[in-house]
This record gives C-alpha cells, sequence and structure tokens, in this order.
C-alpha cells in the first residue's frame, strides 16, 4: 500500500529532487533521478520521467536538459528567487534586532529551503560570525502579527510596556498598568520595530517598540485617530524622531560645513532648502523632536555645524555642554588627584 501511495507522488518527488539537488552548477543525471526516486519507493520508466519533466515545464518550472558526452543532465534554471536575493533576505533577518537568535535561524533555516541544497550552504556561512545585538522578547512575531490583524480589523489593541532596569530585569510602565491604544502602522526604524498609534488620552500619535510589549491582545472596541492619521507622513515622522526618542518638536535652523551637504541629506532628505551662508557654509531648517539624541546627533558632527536659532534650543545645548563638562571636568579633576 505504502508503495502506491508513493507511486502517485512521483511527479512531486521528482519536483523536490531537482528543487534540491540542482542548480546552474550542479546537474543530475536519469541514472541518478531514477535511484533517488527508488530509495523513495518510487518505480518509474525513463519515458514518464521525460514526461513528468514536461509536466513540470507547463507548469512553470525552468527544468534545463543538457548533453555532455554521451550522457544527459538535468537541472533548474531560474528560481523565484535568485541566490544574491536570498543572501539579500538572509542578512536582513540576521541584522535585524528586532528578531530573536532563535527567530533568526528559523527563519534562515527556511529561506535556505529556497535554495539547492549546494547554494544553501553559501546562505550558510553568511550567517556564522555574526554577533549582532538581538532582542530577547520571544512574542515579538505574534505581537506583529496582532497588529496587523487590529488594524486590519480596525479595532483597538491592550499590552504592558516595560524597559530594562540595571539588575537586568523587566521594569513595567504606568505601575504595570494596560496601556489601550488604537494602532495605524508599523514602523522599521534604526534596528527596531515600532508600532505607531493614536493615544486618546494625549489625542496625538505615538510610538512603542514591539519587542518591549507584552500580554497584547485585541479589543472590542473601534479605532480612533484616523483623521489624525490621514494627514499623518510616516517618513518625516521617522527623520524628525532621532533613535525614536520622544522631544517637543520645533523648527530648528542650523549651520554646516559645505562638506556635510551629504549628512543632511542622508538624515532629512532632499526636500529641503539651502541657504549659503559664504562659500564655506549653509543652512537649513528641519523639523525635529528636540531630546538628547538629537543633540547627541550634533555634538557628533563636532565643529562642521551649529545651531543657528531658535534660542530655546540653543540654550538646550548650552545646558547640555554644561553637564557634560560637570560628567567629565570632575572626572578629570579626581583623575589628576
Amino acid at each position: 500500500m505504502a508503495r502506491r501511495v508513493n507511486q502517485k507522488l512521483k511527479l512531486l518527488y521528482l519536483q523536490q529532487i531537482l528543487l534540491e539537488q540542482t542548480d546552474e552548477n550542479h546537474a543530475i543525471t536519469m541514472e541518478q533521478i531514477l535511484h533517488e526516486l527508488k530509495l523513495r519507493d518510487v518505480t518509474a520508466e525513463r519515458k514518464s520521467i521525460y514526461d513528468d519533466m514536461e509536466a513540470l515545464r507547463h507548469f512553470g518550472m525552468d527544468i534545463i536538459g543538457e548533453k555532455r558526452g554521451r550522457t544527459y543532465y538535468y537541472y533548474v534554471g531560474s528560481r523565484r528567487f535568485e541566490l544574491a536575493e536570498l543572501k539579500l533576505l538572509v542578512d536582513s533577518v540576521q541584522a535585524a534586532k528586532f528578531i530573536t537568535s532563535k527567530k533568526s535561524q528559523t527563519l534562515i533555516h527556511k529561506i535556505e529551503g529556497l535554495a539547492s541544497r549546494e547554494e544553501a550552504k553559501k546562505l550558510q556561512r553568511q550567517v556564522y560570525g555574526s554577533g549582532r545585538v538581538k532582542t530577547t522578547n520571544e512574542s515579538i512575531f505574534y505581537n506583529v502579527d496582532q497588529i496587523h490583524g487590529a488594524i486590519s480589523s480596525n479595532v483597538k489593541i491592550c499590552f504592558r510596556y516595560f524597559q530594562w532596569n540595571v539588575k537586568k530585569e523587566k521594569e513595567f510602565h504606568r505601575n504595570s498598568e494596560f496601556y489601550k491604544i488604537s494602532p495605524w502602522a508599523l514602523l522599521w526604524n534604526d534596528e527596531n520595530y515600532y508600532m505607531v498609534g493614536y493615544e486618546e488620552d494625549e489625542g496625538i500619535m505615538k510610538h512603542y517598540r514591539v519587542d518591549k510589549m507584552v500580554e497584547l491582545s485585541l479589543l472590542d472596541e473601534e479605532r480612533q485617530g484616523k483623521e489624525l492619521f490621514e494627514h499623518f507622513d510616516m517618513a518625516v515622522y521617522a527623520r524628525q524622531h532621532f533613535g525614536m526618542f520622544d522631544g517637543h518638536e520645533e523648527n530648528v535652523r542650523l549651520e554646516f560645513d559645505n562638506s556635510f551637504a551629504g549628512v543632511v541629506i542622508d538624515r532629512f532628505g532632499k526636500d529641503l532648502t539651502f541657504f549659503p551662508v559664504d562659500g564655506e557654509h549653509f543652512q537649513v531648517t528641519v523639523k525635529v523632536a528636540v531630546s538628547r539624541q538629537f543633540l547627541g546627533w550634533i555634538f557628533s558632527l563636532g565643529n562642521h555645524v551649529r545651531i543657528v536659532a531658535p534660542e530655546p534650543v540653543l540654550r538646550k545645548m548650552q545646558g547640555e555642554v554644561a553637564r557634560m563638562q560637570g560628567i567629565y571636568g570632575e572626572h578629570l579633576k579626581s583623575e589628576k588627584k
């Protein structure tokens, strides 16, 4: 009975053998195909294999036969994904901080299944030796799925939100109370996954890191904030919030060396007006959330940039400079002692 059942699966087994064992650099002979089928309790004649190959070609499978000497060799030519595309997917999964190490390996193994065995080895070599920091929240995939479900169902979600303390323990916000948010979009920014949603109490759009959300569930309540989201520009929002940290949004005027035009465009895009100051500098006005992360970015560019206006932001930068001097000035004094 088992042999008879396997016989009915001959076409599927043939497809599996060709996809797993062949590619442009690795072909298989008819004798090898018959042997592989026999290992699966399937008997076949050459003519039936030719007919099956033709059926698979009509189905869309790119099976190529080449004569080398007196022997024909068969392999799968083009596939749904090229090897370079699979490498890109593997790199993306491995680089994503919001995917746990365990889930990364599971996904990469599935991606390898889209290539032949020999090509899969090239993908495996890319994975070894990578030591990127990954999230430890194993439920993130289910969170993403539920958030998508809430968006498509037009309902709110609730969850608890945490941060890590110095003891490496979860510390929940709002005294461990549940957040109730209307989710509108998911955003990948600065190697983290964020949910952007409407905060009813404050009447604004806010973002939350998905890997710091736990006990997430859908509510039987219709979402709010539709009118606000219709005029919400996700790309602009991501550019304005450095590292997705909150801060009061301001129009800030900055002056840069001309050589830093590319830095400005990489950060804020091309839809900006550069105002020449002299032959070596230009000014630009950008709308940003003025947080320590933004001021830190200004610090990182050294004397190639300076804040011109407004006055409150200048004072914040002066305060940050004084704070840093206080920290490192005292440290240097104690070192000299």
